[in-house]
């Protein structure tokens, strides 16, 4: 064989095992970038998954929170009218015509001579000659607001039957029902 053609047959055993190499290699590429690309894929479905889940969970807490702020301005609403609802039941008892308030203190006096019988009555300045005095109730003018506080004889037990303290009991037992009289 001829030196030329020994060395055309090793050059093209090296074109053909360079062919081989390369064939392999763009193989051996594509694979590599398949799974890249495979990886890339998965990578933007988790990224994905995990940004809408931080959005709907964003979501829902922008949405709790305004519906806590509707709920709590709601109840400051609900509580300024309730405040103004015993604002203006205070002032109509303050401003109660004096027959009212006679009538008013008799029955207080009926019910308190119950449990305190005799002792003493203390009424606003003024209102003295609105109550009708039982035999052997004393009656003494101060300042305080409208209604009655009876004492025994021995000055041990009082008991407050002003309006506003009445009227801060029967609040304070009926808010419930009076708030649901008023929004209900």
């Amino acid at each position: 064989m001829s030196l030329d053609r020994v060395v055309e047959e090793i050059l093209d055993n090296a074109r053909k095992e360079a062919e081989k190499v390369v064939a392999s290699a763009e193989t051996e590429r594509q694979a590599i970038l398949k799974a890249a690309e495979d990886n890339t894929s998965n990578r933007r479905k988790v990224v994905a998954k995990e940004t809408d889940d931080a959005v709907r969970r964003l979501r829902q807490q922008e949405i709790s929170s305004a519906e806590l702020e509707e709920k709590r301005i709601v109840l400051n609403a609900r509580k300024e009218m309730l405040d103004r609802t015993l604002q203006e039941v205070n002032a109509e008892i303050a401003n109660m015509s004096p027959s009212e308030k006679s009538r008013l203190y008799s029955v207080i006096l009926e019910n308190g001579q119950k449990v305190i019988p005799g002792g003493k009555v203390y009424c606003p300045i003024g209102e003295a000659k609105l109550i009708n005095a039982r035999p052997g109730m004393k009656v003494e003018e101060t300042e305080m607001g409208p209604g009655l506080i009876l004492e025994s004889q021995d000055g041990a037990v009082r008991i407050d039957y002003t309006f506003k303290a009445i009227l801060d009991g029967v609040w304070e037992k009926e808010l419930k029902n009076v708030s649901n009289i008023l929004f209900g």
